[in-house]
């Protein structure tokens, strides 16, 4: 067990209970998401208008990611367990929705708001859960609790395929909307472990009662010094109201983070990937079937190669990683190249084994940037600032995708062709790679520098028999 900030941390127990909770969840409501094009490539037309169903993915995506300005309050008021268990119903009740949908506007109602404020809801609510209760092993739990959304994109493309060919449309969403309810099983194991918090209760409570002191003599300071002026009280407490609540909102949303030009560069580089992720996520089941010239079959196999490859790694990855001591950013970074490598490959074959090969190099790059995502912000961050650096990178991911995510659309609409919106898609990641290269080998050669630096120094001090603490 560790003790982090006065609570003890099980690192296991129970705690492998909530992952295996947690991956159901993810089974049966975030692998939805992976099967969006395949699901409703017949009603909306896809092939013929993706900026469409490109605009319901992104605002979708715009749901969920924004859902994390007051995801926090709404855990400390009703639990991660009912948090979760409210995102199921959501996710459950849009698509339910979208089986009775006839015009665009009920998707963007049922799927953009409604499974995307859900999803939201449950991304965070379940990572808050598994938080809890590990700490050295935390890697390992999180890349179990998504290998469930794996499973469910390996088998869940099989079965929307099953349900179209047979019952139809309505049918087959109205099956995925029971799929979802399922996740209600998995939130009921999501026991929250309570830590000690009488301590920072009674730190908070000195806080404010000093803030109040300190403010009472700076008004009567006000009243001493400007005794001519009409009002001098009123005119003290409208300007400390506004910095206070100023104030207030840049501490709960962390916003000096912004201030951090590396900061920007991380949070935007893994919105412009997510947002190229569910770029390919929509168009790749399309670029199989009209320009690979796949049947359906062919189609959900490419796909459940993608899945299958990404759960082998979330399970995997975590543990070459972690043992070899790879920084979380520098494992995102090689994702990104591998997915950038794949695009390329994908859009310059229509080989069926080809394919199959760069399905698995997809499924195995995709899972070190999905694994990587958090754990990235959570090493760069400190323990204090790091609710708010998740939250800041929700929103951007919000923004990002909703601006470039419907430029990708309508480069596909405007070309009529997958292989230009694959070569998009590779631009943009190749920014990122761009970008995050140069600054990772400055970063790397200066910690560098530093370590030698700490090592001769501690090295003299060994020489001139000086104790090593003896310097700052």
């Amino acid at each position: 067990m560790d003790v982090q900030a006065g609570r003890t941390v099980p690192d296991g127990g129970w705690g492998w209970v909530v992952v295996a909770a947690v991956a159901v969840i993810n089974m049966t409501n975030q692998s939805i998401l992976s099967v969006f094009g395949l699901l409703f490539e017949g009603q909306l037309r896809m092939h013929e208008d993706t900026f469409t169903a490109a605009l319901i993915t992104n605002l979708n995506s715009l749901a969920l990611n924004f859902s994390g300005l007051f995801i926090g309050p709404a855990i400390k008021s009703f639990k991660p367990r009912n948090v979760a268990a409210t995102g199921c119903l959501l996710v459950s009740i849009g698509l339910t929705l979208c089986s009775f949908a006839t015009q665009s506007w009920h998707y963007i109602v049922g799927y953009s708001f409604f499974v995307g404020f859900g999803l939201g809801l449950i991304s965070p609510s379940t990572f808050m859960a598994i938080n809890s209760y590990f700490s050295s092993k935390r890697g390992r739990a999180v890349g179990v609790s998504l290998a469930g959304a794996g499973v469910g994109q390996v088998f869940i493309p099989h079965m929307v395929r099953y349900f179209l060919e047979n019952y139809g449309f309505r049918t087959a969403v109205l099956a995925m909307a029971a799929l979802s309810l399922t996740g209600l099983l998995g939130a009921i194991f999501l026991r929250p472990l309570n830590p000690f918090v009488s301590h920072n209760n009674r730190k908070h409570l000195t806080l404010i009662v000093d803030k109040e002191v300190k403010k009472q003599s700076n008004d009567l300071q006000a009243i001493i010094v400007q005794p001519t002026q009409n009002k001098p009280v009123e005119l003290k407490e409208d300007g400390s109201l506004c910095s206070k609540m100023g104030h207030r909102l840049a501490q709960a949303m962390d916003l000096e983070l912004l201030k951090d030009t590396v900061f920007w560069s991380i949070i935007v580089g893994m919105a412009l990937v997510y947002t190229a992720t569910i770029n390919f996520t929509l168009v790749f089941p399309n670029f199989l079937k009209h320009t690979a010239g796949f049947d359906s079959q062919a189609v959900a196999t490419c796909m459940s190669v993608v899945a299958g490859a990404d759960i082998v790694f979330r399970l995997l990855l975590p543990c070459i990683t972690d043992r070899l001591r790879i920084p979380y950013r520098v494992v995102f970074l090689m994702g990104i190249i591998g997915l950038l490598i794949a695009r390329l490959l994908l859009a310059q074959t229509t080989s069926l084994p080809v394919i199959i090969a760069m399905s698995v190099q997809v499924g195995m790059t995709k899972s070190a940037t999905v694994i990587n995502n958090n754990l990235t912000i959570s090493a760069y961050c400190r323990s204090e600032k790091l609710a708010g650096g998740l939250g800041l990178s929700m929103i951007s991911k919000g923004i990002i995708v909703i601006i470039v995510g419907q430029l990708l659309g309508w480069v596909r609409d405007y070309s009529n062709s997958y292989v230009v919106c694959l070569y998009a898609q590779s631009v943009v990641l190749l920014l990122v790679v761009v970008v995050w290269t140069p600054e990772i080998y400055y970063r790397y050669r200066k910690q560098r520098h530093h370590t030698s630096k700490s090592m001769e120094t501690t090295y003299m001090q060994a020489e001139q028999g000086e104790p090593l603490n003896s310097r700052a």
